[in-house]
């Protein structure tokens, strides 16, 4: 536990700046680090890493992706990126169909549809950030609410958990520690909320109750990503991802939670204003 704390600690301490000049190219420029960090890390742990016809396009996608939201709109990152990943399984099927068995369906499918689940969330980061209302505020949503429901979660579940959640996805997550998670993560966007509202002198009016039900919905969504890459781990018989962040595990360990939120939230966006801003 001591070396998650000094981790997690060391980490705050880094990332932080990232996000105090969110404003300028720096924080797209990490979330294209951070997502081909996290391709790299979901290629090896599918085993593909070393068949370079598929992996290197792959991580050269998710290196140049994230950065568009910063220059372009909306409809134009959206375009480019349909574009994008029409061409790339399009090549990626090539390939296959050359490859003499090398390169087989199951390989393209692996890769296509876990690299993509990756590349458009980190996007998505992104275009929060930079494509919606009050996107300075917004985009935090993903990282409060998926850390606090992490954090939180493996708190209560040491202190109290006795009730496994879902043990052949995940052995050590309880019931208590989702509840504990789901509890703290409402509050948090409430107490959220009321710093925005102050911070931003009156711009930005809070409504409490839906942000209430937001943090109930961020909860959720937060531990369905956890499972989902836990499940993908389980799979391959791999314990973490990486070890870029000792006593967490790599990018796909630590922002497993995050990316699902940023995926929601943007479809949510994309539909709508935002419900936890009038």
């Amino acid at each position: 536990m001591l070396k998650r704390i000094i981790t997690a600690v060391v980490a705050i301490a880094v990332f932080l700046p990232v996000l105090y000049f969110s404003e300028t190219i720096v924080f797209p420029i990490v979330m294209a680090l951070l997502c081909g960090i996290g391709c790299f890390e979901m290629l090896r742990c599918t085993e593909l890493i070393k068949k370079y016809a598929l992996s290197v396009p792959v991580l050269g996608l998710s290196l140049a992706l994230p950065l568009l939201p910063y220059w372009l709109d909306s409809a134009k990152v959206e375009h480019i990126c349909l574009m994008a990943l029409i061409v790339l399984a399009l090549y990626l099927f090539t390939i296959m169909t050359f490859s003499h068995g090398k390169i087989t369906l199951a390989n393209v499918g692996s890769a296509y549809l876990s690299c993509f689940y990756i590349i458009v969330a980190f996007m998505a980061l992104s275009l929060l950030r930079y494509r919606v209302a009050a996107g300075e505020y917004v985009y935090l949503i993903c990282f409060i609410g998926a850390w606090v429901t992490d954090t939180f979660a493996y708190f209560s579940g040491f202190l109290f958990g006795k009730h496994k959640l879902i043990p052949d996805v995940s052995p050590k997550k309880t019931v208590e520690g989702s509840i504990g998670g789901t509890l703290f993560c409402i509050l948090a966007m409430v107490g959220y909320g009321w710093i925005v509202q102050l911070v931003s002198g009156g711009s930005v009016t809070a409504n409490y109750l839906t942000l209430a039900f937001s943090g109930l919905f961020i909860a959720f969504v937060a531990q369905v990503g956890d499972l989902l890459m836990s499940a993908i781990k389980r799979t391959y018989g791999v314990k973490d991802y990486g070890k870029l962040f000792p006593g967490h595990g790599g990018v796909l360990d630590r922002f497993d939670s995050v990316l699902a939120v940023a995926l929601v939230l943007i479809v949510i966006s994309s539909v709508s204003d935002l419900f936890w801003v009038i």
